[in-house]
């Protein structure tokens, strides 16, 4: 029997070497003799010089084997192997805490039962939860009889399979932190003696520092490891920075630029306008990635302008978008997206990402320069324009010298097209022209406020349609476009022509229309200015008299027959337009009747109709 805690125990004890005295369950330690050697509780009991050469033999063996910095498992199992061999006891083996908090075997010697050399316990409880907590030797003679300890089920269960009796632990402690425990187990009931302990801690000590010397090890290889794979990556950041400058210095193109990013970064590459149209896309050939739909990138790019960082993110269907925005200053030129599955990729590294962020530098500077290019040619386009407009009829040679320059024919320029649209300012249509002026072989530009195109036409109507065309699919707003044929160079008769026709167009309710003027020769009067006193006799025989009563008196019977013809002779519809009573209504018709000097009603009316219509033409067109 022993005495713990002051209370009488059978032969299952729980013993500990950190007191000085038996305490808190009959604990002891080993005591030292003054020549070095250990003596037990039992008194002091030599120890054969033979024994003593094998325990130093077998440490500096387990401290030899550490300087090879092998892997960490070989050595540990080393150590237990060791640590068995002297220790005399059935079995021995090591756990180590994991990072779910739970003690785990990493190595053994005489175990017979696999599910034990498996065994996985909380951290907390058992033996080994006691000299984790305490950082200090702890036995028991029997171990599943014992009290003194929290049990776990699981673990008593293989306690029962090894037959494990006699147990006794020390931790393995690494900068004052216990991070795991070396045991000695028996299958009969025993004490543990104080050299035993000595002996085993000392093995403990080893394995700690196997431990810590393995830890620092992987971890110097694994920075090592990480250092040669950044390094690479800046390698292979720095070729794609090279080749992408030495394309754009090499005069290519937008294309070539996301190719090379294709083909660098996998996926694919898409070039985004500042609408969020796309100009480009590119596919890498060895790893070709789906394009997302052109709303869904340009709200994408939306998000990276927003936020001035590239963005990235993974749809439903496992496809990964980043998104640069492509900015010049505070001017927004566009967005670089690159796509790709996200499986095969999985998160961007950081090195791609600013990769593709450098791209867009480069691309920012392309796109500035085919803009300074563009604009330049705008505006030399613009300039011969004018010439042509202004200096003409006929073409001098130096006007000739300067369109064979641009490898335009002046002599075949002999359709003029005005466009406009209320939504989008002259300044941006002339934009649009240029793109098609120089598809065309044509001029484009800005003349008297009106975005104009001049260009070769062999069927004008056809020609003018294909012009309506295109600007309506790129504005995606209504916008009208008028031609004229320049008869022996005379442009600038041919643009008032067809400024005058596009206003009589949108006057007579057309608002998204291209159309020649031959197709509205019926107004010819109106914007024909070489006809405009035919058109004045025309307007005073009709409706002459009205327009003077209305000047001398402020009334408005011009206004109130247009209005009579409009809602086809409806008095009713009329009054209810005009917002007066049908009598206010009639008394003016009738006054209009007395003004002319005949009954406009029951005779033939034609003229007097044509009249008001063009009278009211002529006002809309004049205020063009």
């Amino acid at each position: 029997m022993a005495v713990i805690l002051g209370r009488h125990y059978p032969v299952v004890e729980v013993w500990t070497t950190h007191t000085s005295r038996r305490s808190g369950g009959g604990f002891s330690h080993p005591t030292l003799r003054k020549d070095g050697t250990v003596a037990s509780d039992s008194g002091d009991e030599p120890r054969s010089l033979l024994r003593r050469q094998r325990e130093l033999a077998s440490l500096y063996a387990t401290a030899k084997s550490l300087t090879a910095l092998g892997e960490l498992d070989a050595v540990l199992q080393s150590i237990v192997h060791h640590a068995h061999d002297l220790m005399g006891t059935d079995f021995t083996y090591l756990s180590l805490v994991g990072a779910d908090g739970r003690l785990s075997a990493k190595a053994s010697e005489g175990t017979i039962s696999a599910s034990f050399r498996a065994a996985c316990i909380p951290a907390d409880v058992g033996l080994g939860g006691k000299v984790l907590a305490s950082r200090s030797p702890h036995w028991v003679r029997n171990y599943a009889a014992t009290t003194l300890i929290d049990h776990d089920p699981n673990f008593d269960r293989l306690v029962d399979v090894e037959a494990l009796v006699a147990l006794l632990g020390v931790p393995l402690v690494i900068r004052g932190e216990a991070v795991g425990a070396l045991f000695a187990a028996d299958r009969s009931e025993r004490s543990f003696q104080a050299d035993e302990i000595a002996l085993l801690s000392a093995f403990a000590d080893h394995a700690a520092v196997a431990l810590d010397n393995a830890r620092l090890y992987d971890a110097s290889r694994t920075a090592l490891a990480e250092l040669r794979i950044a390094y690479r990556k800046i390698e292979r950041a720095q070729a794609i920075h090279e080749a992408l400058t030495g394309v754009v210095l090499g005069g290519g193109t937008s294309g070539e630029v996301a190719q090379l990013l294709a083909d660098q970064l996998g996926g694919s590459v898409t070039l985004l306008d500042r609408t969020g149209a796309a100009l480009v896309r590119r596919g890498s050939a060895s790893s070709p990635c789906r394009t997302p739909s052109e709303p869904d990138l340009a709200d994408a790019a939306e998000d990276a302008r927003r936020s001035g960082r590239c963005t990235t993110s993974v749809d439903t269907a496992g496809i990964a978008r980043s998104v640069a925005s492509i900015q010049a200053g505070d001017s927004y030129l566009g967005a670089l997206v690159w796509t790709r599955e996200a499986a095969g990729h999985g998160v961007p590294d950081g090195m791609d990402l600013r990769t593709l962020e450098r791209a867009t530098h480069i691309l920012g500077l392309f796109i500035l320069k085919e803009r300074a290019i563009a604009e330049a040619s705008e505006r030399l386009s613009g300039e011969l324009l004018t010439e042509l407009m202004v200096g003409g009829p006929g073409i001098s040679p130096a006007q000739r010298a300067r369109t064979r320059a641009r490898n335009i024919d002046a002599d075949g320029l002999d359709l003029v097209v005005v466009a406009e649209s209320p939504a989008v300012s002259s300044t941006d249509l002339s934009h649009h022209l240029h793109d098609i002026a120089r598809d065309c072989s044509g001029l484009a530009g800005e003349h008297l406020g009106r975005a104009t195109l001049i260009l070769p036409s062999a069927d004008d109507d056809r020609t003018v349609e294909a012009v309506h065309r295109r600007l309506r699919g790129a504005l995606g707003v209504p916008v009208v476009v008028a031609g004229e044929r320049a008869v022996n160079h005379d442009w600038a008769r041919a643009f008032s022509l067809a400024s005058r026709c596009g206003a009589v167009m949108r006057a007579i309710g057309n608002t998204d229309l291209g159309a020649t003027t031959g197709r509205y020769a019926l107004y010819a009067l109106i914007f024909d200015t070489e006809r405009v006193r035919e058109l004045d006799r025309f307007i005073a025989g009709t409706i002459g008299p009205l327009l003077d009563y209305d000047q001398r008196r402020g009334a408005d019977l011009v206004g109130t027959l247009s209005a009579y013809y409009a809602h086809h002779a409806n008095v009713a519809a009329t009054a209810r337009a005009l917002h007066v009573h049908v009598n206010t209504l009639l008394k003016r018709l009738d006054r209009a009747s007395d003004v002319l000097g005949v009954d406009w009603r029951q005779e033939n009316d034609l003229e007097l109709r044509l009249g008001l219509r063009l009278h009211q033409l002529r006002a809309t067109v004049s205020q063009e």
